[in-house]
């Protein structure tokens, strides 16, 4: 690994992930002016929204199949290429099915970036995994606060989404620039000389099962209240795109310093009490109104904070032959999750609360408002169940060492 640069490496996938980012943020500003322009319908931006989470799983789980086969750097080009060509269609979209394809292309492009970053951080990185997964992951709520602050800057000086989106197109072609030469190292699994056959048994294990199911409910609680912000809580009396930028500069933070937490609590602790305060988060998200709603979303960020790069850890720390199809899987999942939600509930389910409430001869405005909180009292439901699942895992998992026997 001699003419390995692993801070190159490292900062470059944090770039990537950044632009990763900055697409999610950029596209929850513009599913309201989305709607406006092309005359679309909720569900219709239910499809645009979900299409983008069901590229990722497409491209994760098709990284992690053949990233070994393949190798890591030739996965990164098409990562890159698949971010330029998607940012540009959707610059120059010009209907609801331009949208949709150049979304998908985007979506697929934030996948592979997962699928290769993270086995390339596990690798490089063997003895403090989830510590590092938790750095690099910084970069996706980093990312988020800047599309976020840029979105709202943007749309207080009258700057349309087309310029928005193509913002994203500096950070994209900086890490192109700073992959570019670079040695990749071969992956954790080929290198420690793990079988394919070992691989995919760790992969149908009940461990791996179970924290795949959790992952759909993580992602979810995460996520898909992100992508949906404006549209949730536009009419609740504070800046949907702050919020925003406000949940996700604290999810960095914590990101970043998250080490000693991580040690002290060791994962299962850590989704436990994330659970817990997510639930806590999403519950005032729904319940408050105004100025407070600032305070609401800290909660909210606290309890999300740690989800996905500590679900990542776990399965990467305690189910280590699972490899880079395991990391792949559990971000498909996760993602696939965002996708069907979204598309099937929150899109339709806006659409059928405004149609009742439409007859009953509140402001237009008061509609949104209701509509929205209704959407979150049922997102709220989702921490219910991974208090239930992640207190059960934590019980599980006393006295377990990271190889999955018991400690000594």
């Amino acid at each position: 690994m001699s003419n390995i640069n692993p801070s190159r490496l490292f900062n470059a996938s944090c770039m990537a992930l950044t632009v990763t980012s900055m697409t999610f943020a950029i596209r929850a500003g513009m599913l309201v002016p989305l709607g406006k322009e092309f005359n679309l319908t909720d569900t219709q931006l239910g499809w645009i929204a979900g299409i983008a989470f069901f590229g990722f799983p497409v491209a994760t789980t098709l990284g992690g199949f053949v990233v070994d086969q393949f190798g890591m750097k030739k996965l990164m080009w098409v990562a890159f290429l698949s971010h330029l060509i998607g940012l540009l269609l959707t610059i120059f979209a010009g209907d609801f099915w331009t949208l949709l394809i150049s979304t998908f292309l985007v979506g697929f492009a934030n996948g592979m970036v997962e699928a290769v970053c993270n086995p390339l951080v596990a690798s490089m990185y063997t003895k403090n995994k989830t510590v590092m997964l938790n750095k690099f992951h910084v970069w996706f709520p980093g990312g988020l606060v800047i599309g976020a602050l840029l979105a709202a800057g943007m749309n207080s000086l009258g700057l349309g989404w087309q310029l928005q989106v193509a913002l994203i197109l500096i950070p994209t072609l900086i890490y192109g620039w700073m992959f570019w030469g670079q040695h990749f190292p071969r992956t954790e699994r080929v290198e420690s000389g793990v079988s394919t056959a070992d691989m995919f048994k760790s992969v149908l294990s009940p461990l791996f099962l179970f924290m795949a199911v959790c992952m759909f409910f993580t992602a979810n609680t995460e996520l898909s209240t992100g992508q949906w912000i404006d549209k949730l809580l536009g009419k609740a009396g504070a800046n949907a795109l702050l919020i925003l930028a406000l949940v996700n500069g604290i999810m960095a933070f914590g990101r970043y310093f998250g080490g000693p937490l991580i040690h002290r609590l060791n994962p299962t602790g850590i989704l436990l009490g994330s659970a817990i305060v997510s639930f806590a988060g999403v519950y005032l998200l729904r319940t408050t109104e105004g100025p407070a709603l600032y305070a609401a979303a800290v909660v909210f960020a606290v309890g999300i904070c740690y989800f996905w790069p500590t679900m990542l850890g776990f399965v990467n720390e305690y189910i280590p032959k699972s490899g880079a199809l395991g990391l792949s899987l559990m971000g498909g999942v996760g993602m696939l999750g965002n996708w069907a939600f979204q598309t099937f509930f929150i899109g339709p389910r806006l659409d059928a609360e405004k149609a009742a409430l439409a007859t009953s001869g509140l402001p237009s405005d008061e509609i949104e408002l209701l509509a929205g909180q209704s959407v979150l009292s049922s997102i709220n439901l989702l921490p219910v169940f991974l208090v239930l699942a992640f207190g059960a895992l934590w019980f599980y998992m006393r006295g377990r060492n990271k190889e999955g026997g018991v400690s000594h």
